[in-house]
Protein backbone atom coordinates (compact mmCIF):
# COMPACT_ATOMS: atom_id res chain seq x y z
CA UNK A 1 0.00 0.00 0.00
CA UNK A 2 1.31 3.64 -0.96
CA UNK A 3 2.21 6.14 2.11
CA UNK A 4 1.60 9.47 0.66
CA UNK A 5 3.25 12.66 3.03
CA UNK A 6 1.84 15.70 2.10
CA UNK A 7 3.69 18.07 3.44
CA UNK A 8 5.46 21.42 2.77
CA UNK A 9 9.44 21.67 2.66
CA UNK A 10 10.19 24.22 5.39
CA UNK A 11 7.61 22.71 8.07
CA UNK A 12 8.91 21.60 11.39
CA UNK A 13 5.82 19.32 11.58
CA UNK A 14 6.32 17.58 8.41
CA UNK A 15 9.69 17.35 9.16
CA UNK A 16 9.38 15.29 11.89
CA UNK A 17 7.13 12.68 9.70
CA UNK A 18 9.87 12.57 7.20
CA UNK A 19 12.69 11.48 9.48
CA UNK A 20 10.00 8.97 11.49
CA UNK A 21 9.51 7.78 8.28
CA UNK A 22 13.19 7.26 7.14
CA UNK A 23 13.84 5.96 10.93
CA UNK A 24 11.40 3.15 10.50
CA UNK A 25 12.22 2.56 6.92
CA UNK A 26 8.84 3.20 5.04
CA UNK A 27 8.97 4.10 1.50
CA UNK A 28 6.38 6.73 0.79
CA UNK A 29 5.59 9.42 -1.94
CA UNK A 30 5.82 12.77 -0.99
CA UNK A 31 2.78 15.53 -2.18
CA UNK A 32 4.09 18.83 -1.68
CA UNK A 33 1.41 21.52 -0.18
CA UNK A 34 3.38 25.33 -0.65
CA UNK A 35 2.17 26.84 2.25
CA UNK A 36 3.78 29.99 0.50
CA UNK A 37 1.44 29.78 -1.97
CA UNK A 38 -1.75 28.86 0.25
CA UNK A 39 -2.46 25.32 -1.37
CA UNK A 40 -3.48 24.42 1.79
CA UNK A 41 -6.46 26.81 1.99
CA UNK A 42 -7.30 25.19 -1.36
CA UNK A 43 -10.54 23.41 -2.08
CA UNK A 44 -8.43 20.58 -3.25
CA UNK A 45 -6.64 20.09 0.34
CA UNK A 46 -9.15 21.36 2.63
CA UNK A 47 -11.67 18.49 1.51
CA UNK A 48 -9.02 16.14 2.84
CA UNK A 49 -7.80 17.69 5.60
CA UNK A 50 -10.23 20.15 7.04
CA UNK A 51 -7.93 21.59 9.44
CA UNK A 52 -5.72 23.03 6.41
CA UNK A 53 -2.69 22.33 8.04
CA UNK A 54 0.53 20.02 7.12
CA UNK A 55 1.45 16.95 7.43
CA UNK A 56 -0.97 14.73 6.50
CA UNK A 57 -0.29 10.96 5.94
CA UNK A 58 -2.52 9.23 3.66
CA UNK A 59 -2.49 5.21 3.83
CA UNK A 60 -5.17 3.79 1.46
CA UNK A 61 -8.51 5.92 3.13
CA UNK A 62 -6.85 6.64 6.70
CA UNK A 63 -5.90 9.76 6.61
CA UNK A 64 -4.00 11.00 9.53
CA UNK A 65 -3.12 14.30 10.47
CA UNK A 66 -0.93 15.98 13.40
CA UNK A 67 2.82 15.16 13.00
CA UNK A 68 3.20 13.21 17.03
CA UNK A 69 -0.80 11.37 16.06
CA UNK A 70 1.26 10.57 12.72
CA UNK A 71 3.86 9.43 14.32
CA UNK A 72 2.49 7.12 16.99
CA UNK A 73 0.70 5.67 14.30
CA UNK A 74 3.79 4.54 12.43
CA UNK A 75 5.27 3.41 15.86
CA UNK A 76 2.63 1.03 16.20
CA UNK A 77 2.58 -0.13 12.64
CA UNK A 78 5.76 -0.79 12.04
CA UNK A 79 7.99 -2.53 14.90
CA UNK A 80 12.01 -1.11 15.07
CA UNK A 81 13.28 0.90 15.81
CA UNK A 82 11.01 2.15 18.67
CA UNK A 83 10.61 5.35 18.85
CA UNK A 84 8.41 5.96 22.58
CA UNK A 85 9.62 2.83 25.37
CA UNK A 86 7.58 -0.17 26.50
CA UNK A 87 8.18 1.14 30.31
CA UNK A 88 5.02 3.14 31.73
CA UNK A 89 7.28 6.23 33.41
CA UNK A 90 10.19 5.82 30.64
CA UNK A 91 7.23 6.51 28.10
CA UNK A 92 5.99 8.94 30.08
CA UNK A 93 9.25 11.27 30.51
CA UNK A 94 9.78 10.86 26.59
CA UNK A 95 6.77 11.83 25.97
CA UNK A 96 7.56 14.98 28.54
CA UNK A 97 10.34 15.83 26.46
CA UNK A 98 8.64 15.65 23.28
CA UNK A 99 5.61 18.08 24.24
CA UNK A 100 8.15 20.51 25.25
CA UNK A 101 8.87 21.05 22.20
CA UNK A 102 5.84 19.82 20.15
CA UNK A 103 3.37 21.81 22.43
CA UNK A 104 5.11 24.69 24.22
CA UNK A 105 7.67 25.91 22.22
CA UNK A 106 6.14 25.12 18.54
CA UNK A 107 2.92 26.26 17.82
CA UNK A 108 3.26 29.61 19.39
CA UNK A 109 5.82 30.23 17.22
CA UNK A 110 4.63 28.56 13.77
CA UNK A 111 4.18 30.51 10.61
CA UNK A 112 0.70 31.47 11.29
CA UNK A 113 1.31 32.96 14.71
CA UNK A 114 4.37 34.94 13.39
CA UNK A 115 2.03 36.12 10.39
CA UNK A 116 -0.55 37.38 13.04
CA UNK A 117 1.73 39.15 15.38
CA UNK A 118 3.45 41.15 11.83
CA UNK A 119 0.44 41.48 9.45
CA UNK A 120 -2.75 41.45 12.13
CA UNK A 121 -0.62 43.66 15.23
CA UNK A 122 1.38 45.35 13.49
CA UNK A 123 4.67 44.50 15.11
CA UNK A 124 7.98 44.83 13.52
CA UNK A 125 9.94 42.01 11.93
CA UNK A 126 12.28 42.51 15.07
CA UNK A 127 9.94 42.20 17.68
CA UNK A 128 8.23 38.71 15.99
CA UNK A 129 11.73 37.76 15.92
CA UNK A 130 12.40 38.11 19.47
CA UNK A 131 9.50 36.64 20.64
CA UNK A 132 9.90 33.50 18.30
CA UNK A 133 13.53 33.66 20.27
CA UNK A 134 12.41 34.03 23.24
CA UNK A 135 10.34 30.91 23.60
CA UNK A 136 12.91 28.69 22.05
CA UNK A 137 15.23 29.76 24.99
CA UNK A 138 12.93 29.59 27.56
CA UNK A 139 11.78 26.27 26.25
CA UNK A 140 15.76 24.84 25.50
CA UNK A 141 16.84 25.72 28.63
CA UNK A 142 14.21 23.45 30.73
CA UNK A 143 15.69 20.54 28.68
CA UNK A 144 19.04 21.22 29.06
CA UNK A 145 18.50 21.38 32.35
CA UNK A 146 17.19 17.68 32.30
CA UNK A 147 18.91 15.98 29.45
CA UNK A 148 21.70 13.34 30.62
CA UNK A 149 24.97 14.28 29.72
CA UNK A 150 26.02 10.87 29.07
CA UNK A 151 23.26 9.88 26.65
CA UNK A 152 23.88 10.13 23.06
CA UNK A 153 20.42 11.04 22.25
CA UNK A 154 17.58 12.70 24.70
CA UNK A 155 15.82 9.15 24.01
CA UNK A 156 19.32 7.61 24.89
CA UNK A 157 21.66 5.20 23.12
CA UNK A 158 19.53 5.82 19.65
CA UNK A 159 17.06 8.43 18.18
CA UNK A 160 13.24 8.55 19.83
CA UNK A 161 10.28 10.87 19.34
CA UNK A 162 11.96 13.46 21.40
CA UNK A 163 14.79 13.62 19.21
CA UNK A 164 12.83 13.60 16.32
CA UNK A 165 10.80 16.50 17.78
CA UNK A 166 14.62 18.51 18.51
CA UNK A 167 16.57 18.70 15.44
CA UNK A 168 13.36 20.70 13.16
CA UNK A 169 12.75 22.94 16.55
CA UNK A 170 17.18 23.15 16.31
CA UNK A 171 16.42 24.39 12.59
CA UNK A 172 13.97 26.58 13.83
CA UNK A 173 15.92 28.24 16.14
CA UNK A 174 18.99 28.90 13.81
CA UNK A 175 16.28 30.25 11.72
CA UNK A 176 15.82 33.48 13.92
CA UNK A 177 19.40 33.69 15.34
CA UNK A 178 18.86 32.09 18.70
CA UNK A 179 21.92 32.21 20.41
CA UNK A 180 22.25 28.60 21.72
CA UNK A 181 25.75 28.54 23.57
CA UNK A 182 23.66 28.31 26.59
CA UNK A 183 22.57 24.09 25.14
CA UNK A 184 25.46 22.50 24.57
CA UNK A 185 23.78 18.85 25.40
CA UNK A 186 21.24 19.83 23.03
CA UNK A 187 23.29 21.01 20.20
CA UNK A 188 25.73 17.92 20.67
CA UNK A 189 22.81 15.84 20.28
CA UNK A 190 21.58 17.59 17.09
CA UNK A 191 24.85 17.07 15.85
CA UNK A 192 24.77 13.65 16.10
CA UNK A 193 21.21 13.25 15.04
CA UNK A 194 21.73 15.33 11.60
CA UNK A 195 24.89 13.01 10.94
CA UNK A 196 21.90 9.92 10.03
CA UNK A 197 21.12 9.15 7.04
CA UNK A 198 17.04 9.12 8.41
CA UNK A 199 18.14 12.81 9.80
CA UNK A 200 20.08 14.02 6.69
CA UNK A 201 17.67 12.96 4.11
CA UNK A 202 14.61 14.17 5.77
CA UNK A 203 16.34 18.06 6.11
CA UNK A 204 14.08 20.64 4.72
CA UNK A 205 17.30 21.95 1.95
CA UNK A 206 17.16 18.00 0.77
CA UNK A 207 14.12 17.73 0.31
CA UNK A 208 13.66 21.67 -1.01
CA UNK A 209 12.00 22.09 -4.92
CA UNK A 210 13.70 24.21 -7.30
CA UNK A 211 11.00 26.65 -6.94
CA UNK A 212 9.71 27.86 -4.02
Amino acid sequence: MTLRLYDFWRSSAAYRVRIALNLKGVAYERVPISLADGVQQGAAYISKNPQGFVPMLEVGALRLTQSLAIIDWLDAAYAEPRFLPADPAARAQELARALLIAADIHPINNLRVLKYLKNDLGQPQAAVDDWARHWILEGFAALEAQTDPGQSFLSGAAPGLADICLVPQMANARRVNTPLDAFPKLVAIDARACALPAFAMAHPEAVKPDQD
